[in-house]
């Protein structure tokens, strides 16, 4: 097996030496180049080679955004599954909701043991991504197309992943108290949490409008708080095309009545209410903003955008569990 291992020097909980225990252990089952990354996007630069070249597969250690790189890298000429180098993730960064929502070990040393023990078995499946590009007449129809592995955000969720990255430039600690504390930044400062600007299109439906926020789910939970799960879309699923969860207002009483339902959600029950519209199972639909809005991609921040079209494709990569 002729194989790529992608690593995040930067990752939030990896150590030269915990890179250098799990090369070996993987360079022990198969022909191995380790490469660490020195540039953004350059781990997508390494999933591309890998795809033209025809490796057998494809480790990404690090966190979320090492993983998309991978993954954009991996499908930058489309998805097909038979053809394109099988991918495994080791985490390596601070929430990890991919790997985590797979089912693996949220510890790097044994998700290693894991990995190794699901290629001796030949343990894999075939997942389903969301992509998001550009919509056709208006000013983003130039940006380029972008998959995601679990969820993107438009709106609210958004800013707060702008804040957060803002502050990790500034030396900060990616950490979950980091993110509460932009979170009540972002609500504060929120201009358009009474009066949303958004509205989501879809064939054969009618649009829906006003919304503050849309969160994109491609898998269930949509993120982790330290060790709790956090289920926007409980029906959202590897197997199956997109699930939006969407809200109409922000208001002080709406926020406490949702952050409450979030904090309590379980696979069965998510938030909702009159202000929450919930959709499952999209393969196409586009949102569009009165106003430009921050945009996010597997907690990526990608500046802002008045129109994004999405689309879920099922069966899109073969990933090592």
């Amino acid at each position: 097996m002729r194989a790529l291992l992608v690593a995040n020097p930067a990752a939030t909980t990896t150590s030269a030496r915990t890179r250098d225990v799990l090369t070996h252990a993987l360079a022990s089952e198969m022909k191995l180049e380790a490469v660490t990354t020195e540039y953004r996007g350059h781990a997508r630069d390494l999933g591309r080679k890998a795809a033209h070249e025809g490796l057998d597969l494809v480790v990404a250690l690090g966190g979320d955004g090492t993983v998309n790189e991978v993954v954009n890298g991996l499908l930058h000429d489309g998805p097909d599954p038979e053809r394109l180098p099988r991918l495994a993730v080791v985490p390596g960064g601070s929430t990890n909701v991919f790997a985590r929502a797979l089912g693996l070990p949220n510890d790097s040393v044994e998700a290693t043991g894991a990995l190794l023990d699901a290629l001796r078995e030949r343990r894999e499946r075939t997942v389903g991504l969301g992509l998001a590009e550009g919509v056709p007449g208006t000013e983003d129809e130039g940006v380029p197309s972008r998959w995601f592995t679990f969820c993107a955000g438009f709106g609210f969720d958004a800013g707060v992943v702008g804040r957060v990255e803002q502050q990790r430039e500034r030396g900060k600690r990616s950490t979950h108290a980091l993110y509460v504390r932009q979170l009540m930044r972002q609500f504060w400062e929120e201009p358009n949490r009474r009066h949303g600007t958004i509205t989501l299109e879809q064939p054969g439906a009618d649009p829906v409008t006003d919304l503050v926020l849309s969160i994109v789910c491609n898998t269930s939970p949509w993120t982790y708080l330290g060790n709790r799960p956090l289920y926007a879309s409980p029906e959202a699923s590897f197997d199956t095309a997109l699930d939006v969860l969407a809200l109409d207002r922000l208001s002080t009483p709406a926020v406490a009545r949702y952050a409450t339902q979030l904090l309590t959600s379980t696979p069965e029950r998510g938030p909702r209410g009159k202000h929450a519209v919930s959709l499952h199972d999209l393969t196409d639909f586009t949102l569009h903003s009165k106003v430009p809005l921050p945009f996010q991609m597997d907690g990526d921040h990608l500046g802002v955008r008045t129109s994004v079209r999405f689309t879920g494709v099922r069966r899109a990569l073969r990933v090592i569990v």
